[in-house]
C-alpha cells in the first residue's frame, strides 16, 4: 500500500442483502478482481466507509477501538487488516492499479466487443436467444402508435425478466422500422467523472456481429476531445447498450445496420455546474455532430435507460415503499418534459431534487433531447420493479418519438 490515508476503491458497489439470520453487505466489482459473491458484515462496512483517503491510520485506529467498546487495537493489527483488504483488491493501491491497467490494456487492444451478459442475463446460443426474445416480444399486444416517421425510442436496460413487459411494448413499436444506422445511447454505470465514452469496436452477440459506424465514431472522437474517456473500457461489461442491441438484431433481422455506441456518464460528477447551459457549453461540438447524424433519414436514436433507483440498495435510509409515490411523480414529470421536448424543464426538474432518486438514465436522455430531430414523444409504458430482499425498487419506461414527416 502507499500513503498514510488508505482509500477504498471508488469503482466498487456495496449493497445490503438479507440472509436467513443476518444482513450482509455484498460487493460488486465490475473488474472482477474481488471474488464473486464477496460480502462483509455491516460493522466492518462502517470501518471501510472510513477509508476515504481523508482519515489517517490513527483516525481509523481510534474508530476501531470505539467500535470495540474501547478495546485496544494495535497499529500492527490495523496494518494486517489493511493488508488483507489490499490482498482482496478492495483498496485503491499500487497492486490494484497495476491489475486494472492490465485488464484495461487487454480490452482496448481487442477489435471486437464480445457480449458480457450472454449466459447470465440471456441465453448464449443463437436459437435459444431468438426464442427468448420472441417470447418477450409476444407478451403484450403491439401498442397503438402515433402517426409519422419513427425517429427515436426509449427502452429499459433493467434485467430482461424484470422488465419484459416494457421491453415487449418498446420493441414491438419498432416492428416495421427500417434503419441503416442506430445511434445507441447507453448509461455508463462505471463513469462517475467522464461525460461520454465511445468505441469503434465491432459488437458481437449470439445473434451475430454489428459493426460500428467508423466515420461517425471518428468524427465524434475528434469533437469530444476533453469530454471523452481516455479509453473505451467502460463498454466492456456495460449492459445498457448490449440489451438494446440484441432486441434490435431480432427486430431488424435481415437488415444490415451499423451502430454509433455512446455511453453517457454521470453529469453531476462531470460538470462543474449541474445545469443545461453548462452541459451545452462543454459538450456542444460533440452534441452537434450527433444531432447532424440523427437528421439522416436512415438513422434512428435508441436510448437504453432506467429511471428512479430507490431504497437501501441505492443509498437511501428509507425502504422504497416509503419513497415510491414521490419518485414516480418525479419520473413522470421527467417523462412529460422528455416527450414534449422541453429540455429546460427536464434539467430543472432533476436540478430541483439534485437527483435524489438516482435517475440513472438522466445523462443519456439529456443527450437524446439535444440531438433528436424535431418531433413528438409518446409514453408507451411505465413500470416499477420491487426487489423485496433489499427493500429497493427501480422504475423504467418505454417511449417512442416520431416526426411529422411520413
Amino acid at each position: 500500500m502507499d500513503g498514510e490515508n488508505p482509500r477504498v476503491r471508488k469503482d466498487l458497489d456495496f449493497f445490503p442483502a438479507q440472509t436467513a439470520d443476518r444482513t450482509l453487505i455484498m460487493i460488486k466489482d465490475r473488474l472482477g478482481l474481488v471474488e464473486e459473491g464477496g460480502a462483509i458484515g455491516p460493522e466492518f462496512y462502517k470501518v471501510i466507509a472510513l477509508l476515504d483517503g481523508k482519515h489517517s491510520l490513527r483516525d481509523i485506529q481510534i474508530e476501531l477501538m470505539r467500535h470495540r467498546g474501547g478495546q485496544l487495537v494495535s497499529m500492527e493489527e490495523l496494518e494486517t487488516l489493511l493488508n488483507q483488504l489490499d490482498a482482496s483488491y478492495l483498496l485503491d493501491s499500487p497492486r490494484y492499479r497495476e491489475a486494472k491497467r492490465e485488464i484495461v490494456s487487454r480490452f482496448t487492444a481487442q477489435q471486437v466487443r464480445y457480449c458480457s451478459h450472454a449466459g447470465l442475463s440471456y441465453p448464449e446460443r443463437e436459437d435459444e436467444l431468438g426464442r427468448r426474445l420472441e417470447s418477450i416480444l409476444t407478451i403484450e399486444d403491439a401498442p397503438e402508435l402515433p402517426g409519422g416517421k419513427t425517429i427515436g425510442l426509449v427502452a429499459p436496460h433493467i434485467d430482461l425478466e424484470a422488465g419484459k413487459r416494457v421491453y415487449s411494448i418498446a420493441y414491438q413499436a419498432m416492428r416495421g422500422v427500417r434503419a441503416e444506422r442506430v445511434i445507441l445511447l447507453g448509461v455508463g454505470h462505471s463513469m462517475t467523472d467522464t461525460m461520454f465514452s465511445l468505441t469503434a469496436k465491432t459488437f458481437e452477440t449470439p445473434l451475430g456481429r454489428v459493426e460500428a459506424d467508423q466515420k461517425s465514431v471518428k468524427e465524434l472522437m475528434k469533437a469530444g476531445d476533453d469530454i471523452l474517456s481516455l479509453d473505451d473500457f467502460a463498454h466492456r461489461d456495460e449492459h445498457s447498450i448490449e440489451f438494446q442491441l440484441i432486441f434490435l438484431q431480432q427486430i431488424l433481422k435481415g437488415t444490415a445496420f451499423t451502430i454509433v455506441p455512446v455511453l453517457c456518464g454521470s453529469l453531476m460528477g462531470s460538470l462543474p455546474a449541474y445545469k443545461r447551459k453548462t452541459y451545452q457549453s462543454k459538450a456542444g461540438d460533440f452534441l452537434g455532430i450527433l444531432a447532424e447524424a440523427a437528421k439522416d433519414e436512415s438513422t434512428i436514436l435508441v436510448a437504453g435507460v432506467d429511471f428512479s433507483h430507490i431504497g437501501p440498495k441505492f443509498g437511501h435510509d428509507l425502504p422504497a415503499s416509503h419513497m415510491i409515490g414521490e419518485s414516480e411523480k418525479h419520473d413522470r414529470q421527467l417523462l412529460d418534459f422528455l416527450c414534449t421536448g422541453n429540455a429546460d424543464g427536464f434539467w430543472e426538474e432533476s436540478e430541483r431534487l439534485q437527483d435524489r432518486y438516482n435517475v440513472c438514465g438522466f445523462s443519456a436522455l439529456a443527450c437524446l433531447l439535444e440531438t433528436i430531430p424535431p418531433g413528438q414523444g409518446t409514453l408507451l409504458a411505465y413500470e416499477t420493479y420491487r426487489e423485496e430482499p433489499t427493500k429497493s425498487a427501480v422504475s423504467f419506461a418505454a417511449a417512442i418519438f416520431t416526426s411529422s414527416i411520413p
